[in-house]
């Protein structure tokens, strides 16, 4: 039996857009871009663990290493459009990948669906709401599950992982119930955060995501008819150094796959 959740101490959620811990190189900020000898490559910020260990193995197979920038799809979209020296683009979704595409910032050919994803609804994991026990289904009482706190999700204007969310709360007739009530996040790992630490009773992130955070548990997962399918579209940019088709290859290799998906991930797009 799931009970209703408890008053969560909350702390100011001013500090939402600080608790990224995986913040962007913003190249038309001013701040200059720390590249190594390898390719910057800008990814989507719930990529960070699994690609972060890509990386190193890339390091122990190949000796080479990429300098890599996370934050939401949206933010490195924008900064590859006002300049930022970025050679790959992994983005959340198609959406933004379109949007790089339809400004001429990448080279569509080297474009391909690397990997797929699911959307989960995750608790603090004190929290009375039972592991699994959630039915997401039309109509389901998640406002009354939040008692009087806040729902973490990403924003849901232009971030991938809150539009996945609001689209789904939409189609399972609950959006109005929570309008009023959620934690806006500038990505994904934000929003986890925001749950982690107790400052919200409930959040929407990916099944990736949860799997990291040893703080937080599953409540139930999002059906996948309530949403688009969750696509993390790669491409190299207009810019792109030589070496970075070596290190896109290697992402659809079989020693990448391995990891992406021992880090929950589906691989769509592995070299053949």
């Amino acid at each position: 039996m799931i009970a209703p959740a408890p008053r969560v101490r909350r702390r100011a959620f001013l500090a939402v857009a600080a608790c990224a811990a995986v913040p962007a190189l913003a190249g038309a900020s001013g701040v200059s871009f720390a590249r190594g000898g390898g390719p910057l490559v800008f990814a989507a910020a719930s990529l960070k663990n699994a690609l972060d260990e890509v990386n190193r193995q890339y390091g122990a197979d190949t000796g080479g290493k990429a300098t890599i920038s996370y934050a939401a799809s949206s933010t490195l979209a924008k900064q590859i459009e006002s300049g930022a020296p970025a050679d790959i683009f992994i983005s959340a979704d198609r959406r933004w990948m379109d949007y790089a595409q339809e400004r001429d910032l990448i080279d569509p050919k080297t474009r391909h669906e690397l990997l797929g994803n699911s959307l989960v609804l995750i608790a603090p994991k004190d929290s009375p709401l039972d592991t699994g026990q959630a039915t997401i289904a039309p109509g389901f009482p998640l406002a009354r599950w939040l008692g009087d706190g806040r729902l973490a999700m990403a924003e849901t204007r232009s971030v991938p992982a809150g539009i996945y969310g609001k689209a789904a709360l939409i189609r399972l007739d609950v959006w109005d119930q929570v309008a009023g009530r959620v934690a806006a996040a500038e990505n994904v790992r934000a929003a986890l955060a925001l749950v982690a630490r107790g400052e919200a009773p409930l959040g929407i992130v990916y099944k990736t995501d949860a799997a990291i955070e040893p703080s937080v548990k599953v409540i139930g997962t999002f059906p996948g008819n309530t949403h688009k399918p969750i696509i993390y579209p790669m491409a190299l940019t207009r810019s792109a150094r030589p070496d970075a088709a070596g290190f896109a290859d290697y992402l659809r290799g079989p020693a990448a796959r391995n990891l992406f998906e021992k880090y929950g991930f589906t691989v769509l797009d592995p070299e053949r």
